[in-house]
C-alpha cells in the first residue's frame, strides 16, 4: 500500500479501480521489462552516478530522499533500457507487447513499463517514507491532479517522453521530485539511453553525472537572436490550437534565432537549458501545456544551475502580472508554480523576457 493523493470528490470505488488497474498492468509487465539478465552494465555501481560528496554531508538536507530517488530512478531507467537498445533489431519488443493504453487521444498514452516503473517508485517511497504523499502521472491518469499541500510529497513521472521510448528514440527519462511546504526542493532525472543522471537540491546546486552544472560560462550573454529555442507541440490537435502554436514558432523564426528544437521530452528540455544545450524552452501557447510531473524535478535542477523559469501567461488563480510586470520584465522574487499550464525557461532573465514577448506577439 502506498499513500497516493486523491481528490476528495473521487469515489472510493474509482480509487480502488485505479489502484487495481495499476497493479494488474504492472504485474503483467514483470518479466518482460525488468532489466535483462544478459545486460552487463550495473548502473547502481557506475561511478558516474555516485551522488556528489557535497550533497551527502551533514549541512545538506534531504540526503535520505536524494539517495532513494537516485536508486529508484536508476532501477526504473534499467527497466526502459532493453526496449530502447533493441528497438529496430531482430530482438525488439513489439508495440503490442508494450501494453499501450490510450488516455486522452492516440498521442497521449502509457505503456506497461510506465505503469511498472510507477509501481516501483511508489512502493519504494512507501517502504522508506510511509507517511509521505505521492503524485504519479499514471495514478492520476486523465483525472484531476491533487493539489500540493504542506505535507511531504513526491511527484514522479515514470517515463517522460513515452512516445520517444515506444519508438526507441533515446530522448526519454525518469523524473522524481520531492516537495516540502508545497514547493519542490529536490529533483532527480535519469536518461538511461544517454546515461545521464541529473540532480538538484534547493540551495545546494545542480549536477550532471556528479559534475556541477551551470547554464552559461562566466561573462557569457544570450539574446534570442543567438539562442537555440525549444518548444513542444504535445497532444494538441485542434485546428485553433495548431494555428496558435505554429504562429508562435513563425514569430520566433521571423524575429531571428540560431535554431529551433523539439525533443519530445519536457523534463530533458528543461535539463538541457540547465546545461546550456538549449537557451530557452516554452510551452502553453494552446492545449500543449505540461503537468506538475513534467516540471517539478527539472525546475529544481534548472534553478540551481542559475536559470530562470516562470509561467508564461500566469499560474492558476494568480494575477497575470505576478511573474511578469506590465513591461514584460520578470518580477523579482516571483516563483514558478508547477501547476501552471504554461512555462518559459531560459539561461537568463533577458532571453526569457525577450522570447516571451516574441512568442506571445506582445
Amino acid at each position: 500500500h502506498f499513500p497516493t493523493m486523491t481528490n476528495s470528490k473521487n469515489s472510493t470505488a474509482a480509487t480502488a479501480a485505479t489502484a487495481a488497474a495499476l497493479a494488474a498492468a504492472a504485474a503483467a509487465a514483470v518479466g518482460v521489462f525488468v532489466l535483462s539478465r544478459h545486460r552487463s552494465r550495473k548502473t547502481s555501481k557506475d561511478s558516474r552516478y555516485q551522488i556528489p560528496a557535497e550533497l551527502t554531508n551533514s549541512t545538506c538536507p534531504y540526503d535520505a530522499q536524494l539517495q532513494l530517488a537516485v536508486e529508484l530512478a536508476l532501477k526504473a531507467g534499467d527497466n526502459m533500457a532493453h526496449h530502447i537498445e533493441h528497438k529496430g533489431t531482430s530482438s525488439q519488443t513489439s508495440e503490442s507487447d508494450l501494453g499501450i493504453n490510450t488516455k486522452s487521444n492516440d498521442a497521449d498514452f502509457a505503456t506497461a513499463v510506465d505503469i511498472a516503473n510507477e509501481k516501483l517508485i511508489m512502493e519504494g517511497i512507501a517502504a522508506q517514507f510511509p507517511t509521505h504523499q505521492v503524485i504519479g502521472e499514471e495514478a492520476v491518469g486523465t483525472g484531476s491532479i491533487p493539489p500540493l499541500t504542506s505535507e511531504p510529497t513526491w511527484i514522479c513521472d515514470p517515463i517522460d517522453g513515452t512516445t520517444n521510448f515506444t519508438h526507441g528514440i533515446p530522448l526519454t527519462c525518469v523524473s522524481i521530485a520531492y516537495c516540502e511546504n508545497g514547493r519542490p526542493v529536490m529533483g532527480v532525472a535519469y536518461a538511461p539511453a544517454t546515461q545521464e543522471l541529473y540532480i538538484g537540491i534547493k540551495g545546494h546546486g545542480a549536477y550532471r553525472n556528479g559534475q556541477r552544472i551551470q547554464s552559461l560560462a562566466g561573462g557569457e550573454t544570450k539574446s534570442l537572436s543567438n539562442s537555440v529555442v525549444c518548444f513542444e507541440f504535445g497532444y494538441a490537435r485542434s485546428e485553433a490550437s495548431v494555428d496558435k502554436m505554429v504562429s508562435a514558432v513563425k514569430r520566433v523564426l521571423n524575429h531571428g534565432c540560431r535554431s529551433t528544437r523539439s525533443t519530445g521530452c519536457g523534463v530533458l528540455d528543461i535539463c538541457y537549458v540547465a546545461t546550456g544545450r538549449f537557451d530557452v524552452v516554452y510551452t502553453g501557447i494552446a492545449e500543449e501545456g505540461w503537468k506538475p510531473w513534467d516540471y517539478s524535478a527539472a525546475m529544481v535542477i534548472v534553478e540551481e544551475a542559475g536559470c530562470t523559469i516562470r509561467s508564461m501567461i500566469g499560474a492558476p488563480g494568480s494575477d497575470l502580472f505576478d511573474e511578469f510586470d506590465a513591461q514584460g520584465l520578470v518580477v523579482e522574487g516571483s516563483q514558478f508554480d508547477v501547476y501552471s499550464s504554461s512555462m518559459i525557461c531560459g539561461v537568463n532573465k533577458t532571453v526569457v523576457e525577450e522570447c516571451r514577448r516574441v512568442v506571445l506577439g506582445l
